[in-house]
């Protein structure tokens, strides 16, 4: 507990204090709890070991980053005792290479006017990785002090670090994050792959680093976030997020919603991007708190929760709606046999799509233009043979099914016709979502609601690095470097993905 010496008197603040201090304690119980039910409960043994690691380092990983956030918020008592977890801060193995760098004082000029000479130096080393190659950065601080008086001793300061007296660099915990978050690599699979190399660093290990670095880097998640919503238009969809229900056999089902933007096919300035929020369910009340801020043009599929955001006071969202949906319901009718009918309509949808292809890249102006002379009156025809085909054909035969489907969000189908900014499809979201398909196929599902939340942060920032051509391991390192080194909140939008400039 704090000294009663440096407790302060106003009771307000003591008040605000407490409530921290109980608030942090409620949310490491209740991980910790998680945890404990995972390792002892009564089915753990009937889970599969390699999944039963994952929950794990997903509530290991929740931990840390609270722990984190209870060290940087000045009301709150670190939760660490005194005496430290068991974690890998033993020697590196000497047969890796080693890189030094020495860092001087500004000046070795005592204050009487002579040089000051070197009687020590502190040393650490820290784990480094850069792709497919292990080092070993060796900091050497040298002492100095003057021979010819008693002018005290000069040293450089020591630089501050990502993980305080640890050893892996930044470079190092990027990349085990984008190995477990890119790369589809679960750290436990890490951990083996470090262990081949005489390195051995466990699980629980990798997953303090991980929850270190998604509180360090929450900021430019939130950044993020909110530059999407400043947008006219953006796209959104979600996809299944299996979650573990610790000390169980079975998983519950989350969700991932993606909020992404892609200006390039009518030659938008802003740059592409996705933010993925992980929410415990699918009602349309997670997409409307998510879109908070936000007003424009929103295109989805026809799940029926998106229309929970045309009930706002404001009015401020329009919905368009997509033609691979649409489309992909005629194609399935199709492929059980002969169906001329749904044939006929794919015929017409693709005609659209060969226009839409030659109009890629132009601006809105030439694309409304195009549209409207020559998208128009296949949409128009469309509309005709739809509603003739609904007339002949059974409502719940599946063609009914798949005509009716187009029939309910017609409107909003018919939306791209009438603005150059609205696409076709939404396809550039559910582009940004295959790669989350990846990894939860290799990882079968997240070990916790937390573990969830950090991978959709993190996969957000990665797969916007991905959209814009950057290195997602590259920027995470000098990320990383900026925050440790006091980068300033009020210019954290600088750390966005897109504004990265790698250095030669």
């Amino acid at each position: 507990m704090n000294a009663a010496a440096n407790l302060p008197d106003d009771i307000e603040t003591l008040k605000a204090i407490i409530l921290a201090q109980q608030e942090q304690n409620a949310r490491l119980e209740a991980l910790v709890a998680a945890f404990k039910q995972a390792m002892f409960g009564r089915k753990s043994e009937k889970i599969d070991p390699d999944q039963f690691e994952l929950a794990l380092e997903d509530i290991e990983t929740a931990i840390a980053l609270v722990e984190t956030e209870g060290e940087a918020n000045p009301l709150v008592t670190p939760t660490r005792t005194s005496t430290p977890r068991k974690t890998n801060l033993g020697s590196l193995p000497k047969h890796l290479p080693r890189i030094e760098e020495v860092i001087e004082p500004e000046s070795t000029v005592c204050d009487c006017g002579h040089e000051r000479h070197v009687i020590g130096e502190d040393t650490s080393e820290r784990l480094d990785i850069i792709p497919a190659q292990f080092r070993v950065i060796v900091t050497r601080r040298p002492k100095y002090a003057c021979r010819s008086c008693e002018g005290g001793i000069v040293q450089a300061p020591a630089p501050a670090h990502l993980i305080p007296g640890g050893m892996p660099t930044e470079a190092a915990v990027a990349h085990v994050i984008v190995s477990k978050y890119a790369d589809h690599l679960p750290l436990y699979r890490q951990a083996q792959i470090y262990s081949r190399q005489g390195i051995d660093l466990d699980r629980s290990t990798l997953a303090a680093w991980v929850g270190r670095a998604a509180f360090e880097i929450k900021p430019v998640y939130d950044a993020l976030l909110a530059n999407l919503k400043r947008s006219a238009k953006l796209f959104m969809d979600e996809t299944t997020a299996p979650v573990l229900d610790p000390g169980r056999r079975k998983t519950k089902t989350g969700y991932f919603w993606a909020l992404a933007r892609d200006d390039q096919p009518w030659g938008g300035e802003d740059p592409p991007g996705v933010a993925f929020t992980y929410a415990p369910g699918r009602s349309g009340q997670y997409a409307e708190d998510i879109l908070k801020g936000f007003s424009g043009t929103l295109q989805v599929d026809g799940y029926a929760g998106y229309n929970r955001l045309l009930k706002r006071p404001t009015q401020d969202i329009r919905l368009a709606y997509c033609w691979a949906h649409a489309r992909r319901k005629l194609h399935e009718v199709a492929r059980t046999g002969t169906t001329p009918i749904a044939d006929e309509g794919l015929r017409q949808i693709t005609a659209l799509y060969r226009i839409e292809t030659e109009l890629r890249g132009q601006n809105p102006e030439a694309r409304l233009t195009a549209r409207q002379a020559r998208s128009k009156p296949i949409i128009d025809d469309f509309e005709a043979w739809l509603t003739a085909h609904r007339a002949r054909v059974s409502a719940k035969s599946p063609l009914g099914e798949a005509l009716k489907y187009v029939a309910k969000y017609w409107d909003g189908l018919c939306r791209f016709l009438d603005d150059g900014h609205i696409e076709i499809d939404s396809n550039a979201v559910e582009r940004t979502i295959r790669p989350i398909a990846l990894n939860r196929k290799n990882a079968l599902f997240a070990g916790h609601d937390a573990g969830a939340q950090n991978w959709a942060m993190l996969a957000s920032l990665i797969e916007t690095c991905k959209l814009n051509a950057i290195d997602p391991h590259a920027w995470l390192t000098a990320t990383l470097q900026a925050i440790v080194n006091g980068h300033k909140q009020s210019r954290i939008d600088e750390l966005l993905p897109w504004n990265y400039a790698p250095t030669v």
